[in-house]
């Protein structure tokens, strides 16, 4: 995703919507590991940052750690076969409360009176810090600054007989997002919040059971769809089969929206719709709201791809690949002076001139954050000899930061809460600017906004429509609230 802040000294990467995390747990294979490890390469989108599984092989758990990519770590023969057994849990992170540290690598472990509990979490609780205040307060020891630590200790501190009960207790006490898929000796179970915000998937192979957050992590093990997992549903997985509980009151469900405008890999289904699809019907629906008289469409890789696609083809416009996208840059990359630090952009991507040179082109891409790559972009286009550049957004002007799970910076920092239409057109330097409405998103996935004041995605970022309590923003902001817990620790 691409985004945006004022100056070249600017990190590249800070003008990115971060993905959330994503997990993926098999109940019953031989090969439970192995398979898991196939699961997250699929995820890898989700979350680059780290990676971590956890198996059991009867006896014992085994749990293997890493900062770094799923290819790098888990792709050895030694590796795999550390981590024994016919179930597993996998999670690839990118952190959105807690450091990028190993101690808050998920699945988080831990050793209860009931035995032992793995837990893999997908999402941000909007009550996290609140809750660890009171554990910490109450004498709890918390060994990372993850929000998923909470439930650990509240399973831990739940009265309930049975570990699902316990389990469904601690639910009880969460708001926000989440996506929880957990490891016990003797089951995997999956929960999805009561609005379903993130999204959790049902899969099975050959017999054993799957809970991942995309179907294309079950494409790449071959396995079977069977539904999604609703919202406010626990599945628990044992030998006895799927059990489907139902511990929440039913409300309508309200997914997140970014997962069709990015998050998604493209290939996946969600709600029944491929991502694919939705996205090109995106920039269909954005070609009707805003056409421009433009000789070529051209994409920001790799995201604004498919919805680059359906506006060119709505307008009958020629699509072509204007920039070029360099795959193998780490985001390590150190860039030690200003010369080469303002080089930065091309890095990754590069302007094709035989598309762009003499030629009105129009930008396509799938959202706009702080708007500093969207300027280098714009500014290498002209550069490589295009007449006019256009932009156009494939998604609702982001003016509200989230707290479920996707790292946007702080509200002064989004490009469109601070500017006008007109005022970030002049910002990016482009001939015209235009974004697709939200009511435009909606029709793009097959619905009517029946009423914007209840929307049914979860739709924050454009409207500034919450749709839990935000516990821990009250009184004073989450960054002085993740400090303050940190000089404690």
């Amino acid at each position: 995703m691409h985004s945006n802040g004022h100056d070249d000294d600017f990190d590249l990467d800070g003008d990115l919507l971060r993905e959330e995390c994503g997990v993926f747990g098999i109940f019953g294979h031989p090969d439970a590991a192995a398979l898991t490890a196939l699961g997250l390469h699929a995820l890898q989108h989700r979350g680059q940052e780290a990676a971590g599984m956890v198996s059991y092989d009867g006896e014992r758990f085994h749990s293997e750690r890493r900062l770094g990519l799923v290819g790098d770590h888990f792709s050895s023969e030694k590796t795999i076969g550390r981590l024994r057994g016919r179930m597993a849990l996998g999670h690839v992170r990118y952190s959105t409360t807690g450091e990028t540290i190993l101690r808050n690598v998920q699945p988080l472990f831990a050793e209860l009176a009931s035995g032992g509990l793995a837990v893999a979490h997908n999402g941000n609780l909007t009550n996290g810090l609140t809750l660890r205040r009171e554990l910490v307060s109450q004498g709890a020891i918390c060994q990372s600054t993850s929000d998923t630590e909470v439930i650990l200790h509240l399973v831990a501190r739940s009265q309930k007989p049975r570990i699902v009960e316990r389990y469904i207790d601690a639910l009880r006490a969460l708001e926000g997002a989440y996506s929880l898929v957990a490891l016990t000796n003797k089951k995997l179970i999956g929960a999805r919040d009561p609005l379903g915000i993130r999204p959790l998937i049902l899969g099975e192979l050959n017999g054993a059971h799957i809970l991942c957050s995309e179907t294309c992590a079950l494409d790449i093990i071959g396995a079977r769809f069977v539904r999604e997992v609703e919202n406010g549903e626990v599945v628990v997985i044992s030998d006895a089969g799927v059990e489907s509980l139902r511990p929440f009151p039913r409300v309508a469900p309200r997914p997140c929206i970014f997962e069709y405008i990015y998050f998604s890999r493209p290939d996946s289904v969600l709600g029944g719709r491929s991502v694919y699809e939705v996205r090109k019907q995106m920039g269909r629906q954005l070609a009707r709201e805003a056409p421009a008289d433009v000789d070529v469409i051209v994409p920001i890789p790799d995201s604004g791809v498919p919805a680059a696609l359906g506006y060119a083809r709505e307008l009958g416009v020629p699509f072509e690949l204007g920039i070029i996208r360099n795959h193998y840059v780490g985001r390590t990359f150190i860039e030690p002076t200003q010369t080469i630090r303002s080089l930065g952009v091309k890095l990754k991507h590069n302007a094709n001139r035989a598309v762009v040179q003499g030629k009105r082109i129009l930008l396509v891409d799938d959202s706009v954050v702080r708007g500093t790559t969207s300027v280098k972009i714009v500014r290498m286009m002209y550069e490589a000899g295009a007449r006019e550049v256009h932009m156009r957004v494939a998604s609702p002007p982001i003016a509200f930061p989230d707290y479920y799970g996707i790292d946007t910076p702080e509200r002064q920092s989004l490009l469109a809460a601070t500017h006008t239409i007109e005022e970030m057109r002049e910002f990016m330097g482009v001939t015209s600017l235009a974004f697709l409405s939200v009511d435009g998103v909606y029709r793009s996935v097959g619905f009517e906004r029946r009423d914007p004041h209840r929307p049914q995605f979860t739709d924050h970022c454009f409207t500034g429509d919450y749709p839990t309590h935000l516990t821990d923003l009250v009184g004073e902001s989450a960054k002085q609230q993740l400090s303050l817990l940190a000089e404690a620790g």
